[in-house]
């Protein structure tokens, strides 16, 4: 069977041989987005979450390599979700055009091929954490769907194939069309279908007009900002993070929607009182504001994976203590809704000293869906995958020989206290200046202790005291300033922190696994 082009001519007609391959990528093609499309809309009537692309995104997240992880953070930031999708969409593209091909060339090795996909989708489905019964249906009917049109569309293109290599003019042309009109109608219904599904599923899943409505208790106490928290120095971050610009790192491919009224949080495990509240039971107990930074394991030193917010909450430890934690506990293992887990030692979240808080709103509003509507867990003191839970709905008091977490098995520390850091804002890497008085400014924070200094350094001379703004407490990052006479030339700034405890900050450079980076940042700045 060839695949060339010929043209014959005689007296009555014309017969293109068409290329056979070229058609058989897109029968291909055709079919999976079919069994895309059909999986989408009866997630949509019986189990929303069972959407092909994301379930095996989400394992992919799951079953990725540690420093492919840190590599895709640090090349595409908060968009390493979207650049994910758009892989697992360029794959499953790529494998769909080459089970066509060997459909055409060797019948049922492409529907067996496209039928695989479809078990490793159903299973990727099916595994996932909150899978309802009928999780399974959705991928077993898309996948049965684009089968059969992958055999459908080989069948008429190999007659077609057959009829121009034959010569027979009015059987190539009946072919040809029927290939084009079922290829064209499943297209364009898979994508009207598929895109359809998608809109419905995600407009009907929202839950934003229950936020918007949501009216939260007045909290007993406020933070307040005191004068000289800001230097006011341009390019330097805000002492108070806006919501849009906080930053975003966590496993969740789409972002959870929950609804406050059906959300629960269970407390079990290592207690004598195992107990589950409501949304309403948690608010009730007494809201209280609190300044807290946040910092990203992935955080690279100088890095943006740092935000300070006001978060309005309750102790952790207060409805911990409803529950009794056993004496001889010493981790809580806390679940999001869609099954990730963070280990967090108990004396943190027990500790009178410290606000760890089930925080319900964000700079004076409910919580942002992206970080953790309705409900998430805010620890001052620790890197976010061991304490920072979003949509967190259990926690389990355990201890840390008995249970791990998520990240712990993927080669980091269970334990993660927040290293002590400092950055530089501006100037800019890259970007001159000009010279005569230039501020070097930055953030530094040093949680739970707080920062009593930041010094810099010029061309490895001297180190000098900066000047700190006020802080708000010592759970929240301080701004600094050094006004810089800069000469011309090119200059390397480098800066520490030291906290109030007499610690200087860690010098020797370290990666971020297992348990955060470390080291003084060192910047080259060029003066026009």
């Amino acid at each position: 069977m060839t695949t060339d082009t010929e043209t014959r001519t005689d007296e009555s007609s014309t017969v293109r041989r068409p290329h056979g391959w070229l058609w058989a990528s897109l029968a291909g093609l055709v079919s999976a987005a079919a069994l895309l499309a059909v999986a989408e809309l009866f997630a949509v009537l019986v189990a929303r979450s069972a959407s092909p692309v994301l379930a095996v995104g989400s394992v992919i997240v799951d079953i990725v390599p540690r420093p492919l992880k840190e590599l895709a953070i640090t090349v595409f930031g908060e968009s390493d979700k979207i650049a994910l999708l758009v892989g697992v969409g360029l794959g499953a593209a790529v494998a769909a055009a080459i089970a066509g091909v060997l459909e055409y060339r060797f019948r049922f090795v492409g529907a067996v091929i496209l039928g695989i996909g479809g078990v490793l989708a159903t299973a990727a489905i099916v595994t996932r954490a909150g899978a309802g019964a009928l999780a399974w249906l959705p991928p077993v009917l898309g996948t049965v769907a684009g089968v059969v049109l992958l055999l459908t569309l080989a069948r008429r293109l190999r007659r077609w194939v057959a009829a121009a290599a034959a010569d027979e003019t009015t059987a190539a042309g009946v072919n040809r069309r029927g290939f084009f009109l079922v290829s064209g109608i499943a297209a364009a219904t898979a994508v009207v279908v598929g895109v359809g599904a998608r809109v419905v599923n995600a407009a009907t899943a929202s839950v934003a007009a229950a936020r918007d409505a949501l009216r939260l208790p007045t909290a007993r106490t406020t933070v307040t900002i005191p004068d000289g928290a800001s230097l006011e120095v341009p390019g330097l971050a805000p002492i108070i993070t806006p919501n849009s610009d906080f930053y975003r790192v966590d496993t969740a491919l789409t972002v959870p929607n929950v609804d406050p009224s059906t959300w629960r949080l269970s407390i079990d495990g290592m207690v004598d009182q195992p107990i589950e509240l409501s949304f309403d039971d948690l608010v009730n107990m007494g809201l209280d504001e609190y300044g807290v930074t946040l910092t990203c394991v992935s955080n690279e030193v100088g890095g943006g994976l740092v935000g300070n917010a006001i978060w309005t909450g309750i102790p952790i430890r207060d409805v911990l203590r409803m529950a009794a934690p056993q004496a001889d506990a010493d981790m809580v293992l806390s679940e999001s809704v869609d099954g990730y887990t963070a280990s967090t030692p108990l004396s943190a979240l027990t500790d009178d000293g410290l606000d760890a808080i089930f925080a319900v709103a964000m700079n004076g509003e409910p919580l942002p869906f992206e970080h953790g509507f309705p409900v998430r867990m805010v620890v001052p003191g620790l890197y976010g995958y061991v304490s920072a839970t979003k949509w967190v709905t259990k926690l389990t008091v355990t201890r840390f020989d008995q249970d791990e977490a998520y990240w712990t098995p993927r080669g980091y520390s269970a334990e993660a206290p927040i290293k002590m850091s400092s950055r530089v804002d501006t100037p800019k890497i890259g970007t001159p200046v000009s010279a005569g008085r230039v501020p070097i400014a930055g953030m530094a924070w040093a949680q739970p202790v707080g920062i009593e200094r930041v010094e810099v350094s010029i061309d490895d001379g001297d180190w000098q005291s900066a000047t700190l703004s006020t802080p708000i407490n010592d759970q929240s990052w301080v701004q600094w300033m050094v006004d810089w006479d800069a000469q011309p030339g090119s200059h390397y700034i480098t800066v520490r922190a030291v906290d109030k405890q007499g610690n200087v900050q860690i010098q020797e450079q370290a990666a971020i696994a297992p348990n955060g980076s470390s080291g003084w940042q060192r910047t080259l700045v060029t003066v026009r």
